[in-house]
């Protein structure tokens, strides 16, 4: 049986298996579909629990007497095995027993990295498919790692607003381990509220969070001088570039709003919840301010600070700053063929 690492609690609930397989390559995720598996194992008198870990040279005999041998206490007994490569050579055969011939009252869970097609054709991991349980495990990706904060806030009793994940999950670059513990830190920070934006940038530190805040509003009100004089300091003193640049990209939405409003005749504010309203001295610049030019440059500074475009996070972000505050023009682009005589 196959079994989503989502849908394993429920899988768990319906009864055990006398095996279990648990691959992939995220390490938190991985670790806790095996402390489901032995948390299960435990209400249901799996009392003992013996560890192996596979690694060249490891002595497969020892794995098979312990396999046959009877507890010492006549208790059900749980065999890990932690097998980083998921190629366990000459003790495949050996594997693919445990899940075809389960010994009496053992219950047999190896724990692997990620299977590549090769590994996952083979006989011992097909065993563990048909008599017992294979929990693959699979990565969240970027665009999908919002969503998962959400569900992980839920879990630990909280809630969050889409431009607090969307934060934290800049902040992390997919680090699930990271924003797991910052999930659990702002939950406790929360007290029962719901952790929003203002609460994210508040655990980085007071001063940081208004001072992201001072870069975006000085720059969008034409403040070229004191954006960037806070931009250095915010640079001296470690902040994350991630933070800076989701406060310039929520003022710079505001500005594209405001600018549909006016050309769109609209007197409505809608869109998304991640804008700021603009500062009356920034909408005195709407009409100056290259807000399509704008968008683009923030989108590159945002690939830059990732590390999915070269370039240096810093000087991307004091560009867009520049820009922002009209100390820098955007360079216009040519419809000029290449090639043809001027």
């Amino acid at each position: 049986m196959r079994v989503a690492a989502e849908q394993l609690g429920a899988a768990l609930a319906a009864g055990l298996r006398p095996a279990y397989l648990v691959s992939g390559d995220e390490p938190l995720l991985v670790e806790e579909a095996a402390d489901a598996i032995r948390a299960a194992a435990r209400v249901a008198g799996f009392t003992e629990r013996s560890v192996f870990f596979i690694e060249r040279g490891f002595a497969w005999d020892d794995l098979k007497h312990a396999a046959q041998s009877l507890s010492l206490f006549a208790e059900r007994r749980i065999l890990e095995l932690r097998m980083p490569t998921g190629k366990p050579d000459r003790g495949a055969a050996l594997l693919a027993g445990l899940a075809t011939n389960p010994p009496p009252d053992v219950l047999s869970l190896v724990v692997t990295g990620k299977l590549d097609k090769k590994s996952a054709d083979a006989a011992w991991v097909q065993a563990f498919l048909a008599r017992g349980a294979w929990v693959s495990v699979r990565p969240v990706g970027s665009a999908e790692l919002p969503a998962w904060l959400v569900a992980r806030a839920r879990r630990a009793g909280a809630s969050i607003d889409a431009a607090a994940a969307q934060l934290i999950a800049d902040r992390v670059e997919g680090n699930l381990l990271a924003a797991r513990q910052e999930i659990d830190k702002l939950a406790l920070l929360a007290g029962g509220a719901r952790i929003d934006a203002e609460l994210v940038l508040g655990a980085v530190g007071h001063s940081a969070r208004y001072d992201v805040f001072q870069v975006a509003e000085a720059a969008a009100a034409g403040q070229a001088g004191r954006a960037l004089h806070v931009l250095r300091g915010l640079k001296s003193e470690g902040i994350e570039p991630t933070l800076i640049l989701w406060a310039l990209v929520r003022e710079i939405r505001g500005l594209w709003q405001a600018a549909e409003r006016n050309r769109l005749h609209s007197t409505q504010r809608s869109g998304w919840n991640q804008a700021a309203v603009p500062s009356a001295a920034a909408l005195a610049r709407l009409h100056r301010l290259p807000v399509g030019a704008l968008v683009a440059e923030a989108s590159l500074a945002d690939r830059i600070v990732k590390g999915l475009a070269a370039g240096d996070a810093w000087t991307a972000l004091t560009g867009l700053t520049a820009m922002l505050a009209g100390a820098l023009q955007p360079i216009p682009v040519s419809s000029k063929v290449p090639g043809e005589p001027v």
